[in-house]
């Protein structure tokens, strides 16, 4: 009877003790200041896929020279040109370093001052502007209503015999909240599938310590705040920053900017609202002289680096066949 009891409690132990290491697992994961992209995301295939096409058609722009992609390169260049500051219609250069298009769907706003509140308000800014694409709603829907390909394809996927210009904002949305970058190492890393080289490991406990997990956190490793540059040590203000101030007009928002994804970023060089940062490297110096305080060794640079890199994901699934036919 004892060895009977003995055998139940040692049973019922083991099921308590794997148990409390699931409840541990689970809670030292959600208390990672930094969670994994999903794999996969639910959107509307047919629609992303003419978003792909509209987001690619340079017909949408005034002189018919750039499309969307001029800007957010997704095949090449990780969503971004690399270019300090991009080109639009006529040769106009824009006064602002182009964000990676990659991962915006987890951005709490969009654009460096956060003037747009989600990707559709997003997705009409550039069109508009008359330095990056120039158009009018009506100019639109003129000019897609000429061509047989997008009639078609509209009546088929929406429904409409007329392209509206409120649903090719719909078509370009759908496809840019496709361009997720999952299964970084770090994601891998975090869902307790891969591991961290000694150096990586290194370099993710000094961007904790010293405080760049301040700013930089949640599922996009920013994307989701306001901050300044220049919080300890100032940074040189331009009037023609896109900033904050922009819009408020305060001081106490010159200089502060939506927190940009860390997500690719060795790949969405050069850095800063400017793109005058040409490397990640000179990047995290700039930051931590500016924003910590100091100035870091070679050697917390070289960690911190090999950190950044493990954020560098697949590329979204909407675009594998297309890189496949590439090849």
């Amino acid at each position: 009877m004892i060895t009977k009891v003995m055998i139940i409690k040692r049973g019922e132990l083991k099921i308590i003790y794997f148990l409390v290491l699931i409840l541990f697992y689970n809670i030292s994961y959600s208390m990672e200041p930094i969670q994994p992209i999903p794999s996969h995301i639910e959107y509307d295939k047919e629609k992303a896929e003419l978003g792909k096409i509209l987001f690619h058609d340079p017909v949408l722009s005034k002189d018919q020279s750039i499309s969307c992609a001029s800007c957010h390169d997704v095949y090449e260049k990780w969503g971004t040109d690399h270019r300090k500051t991009s080109i639009g219609i006529e040769g106009k250069v824009g006064k602002a370093n182009a964000p990676t298009v990659f991962n915006t769907f987890f951005n709490f706003r969009q654009f460096w001052n956060g003037r747009a509140k989600n990707l559709r308000e997003q997705a009409k800014g550039p069109i508009h502007n008359p330095i990056e694409m120039g158009m009018s709603k009506e100019e639109i829907e003129k000019r897609l209503n000429q061509i047989p390909f997008y009639k078609k394809m509209f009546k088929k996927i929406y429904g409409t015999d007329k392209v509206r210009y409120d649903l090719v904002i719909d078509a370009i949305v759908e496809f840019e909240k496709a361009l997720i970058t999952p299964n970084s190492k770090f994601d891998r890393y975090l869902r307790g599938e891969t591991d961290l080289s000694p150096k990586e490991k290194e370099g993710y406990l000094l961007f904790k310590k010293f405080g760049c997990i301040t700013c930089h956190n949640g599922i996009n490793v920013g994307g989701n705040s306001f901050q300044k540059v220049g919080v300890v040590r100032p940074y040189p203000w331009k009037p023609e920053n896109p900033d904050r101030y922009k819009l408020t007009k305060r001081d106490f928002d010159k200089n502060r900017y939506k927190v940009p994804s860390l997500r690719n970023i060795a790949c969405t060089y050069p850095y800063f609202h400017d793109g005058s940062i040409p490397t990640l490297r000179e990047a995290i110096r700039v930051m931590a002289y500016h924003n910590l305080g100091f100035k870091l060794t070679e050697e917390e640079v070289d960690k911190i680096v090999a950190f950044l890199n493990t954020l560098t994901g697949e590329l979204p699934d909407i675009l594998k066949k297309d890189l496949k036919e590439k090849k």
